[in-house]
């Protein structure tokens, strides 16, 4: 899959996930929880530790501004979604089915 077609998968993941999370506020643990293992895991990788500390600040916020944040397309977005803590929160289906969409769309243009 190339970068460009990653990032458009990324980012409709990431709509998915925010057109939900108002009626799955629970979802907010679940993503804390992947941080709080990931840390563990990853505790001597310095650029991922930094990337989780932002993610468990964002995660103080409103679900309005999360939201936001999630489907932004700017540079910052981007790079937030590259390591999500909602991973796990879509079901590996509605993963594949949008997987397949946005690589149908990205062939038909």
């Amino acid at each position: 899959m190339s970068h460009t077609l990653h990032d458009m998968v990324s980012l409709e993941l990431s709509r998915s996930v925010a057109e939900r999370l108002k009626r799955h506020p629970e979802w907010i643990d679940f993503a804390r929880s992947n941080l709080a293992r990931w840390s563990r895991l990853n505790h001597d990788a310095p650029g991922l530790m930094a990337c989780y500390r932002e993610w468990e600040e964002l995660l103080n916020r409103p679900i309005d501004e999360i939201c936001n944040i999630l489907t932004t397309s700017d540079d910052d977005g981007q790079r937030l979604r590259t390591n999500s803590p909602f991973a796990g929160v879509l079901s590996p289906k509605e993963i594949w089915e949008i997987k397949r969409r946005v690589a149908h769309e990205a062939a038909s243009t």
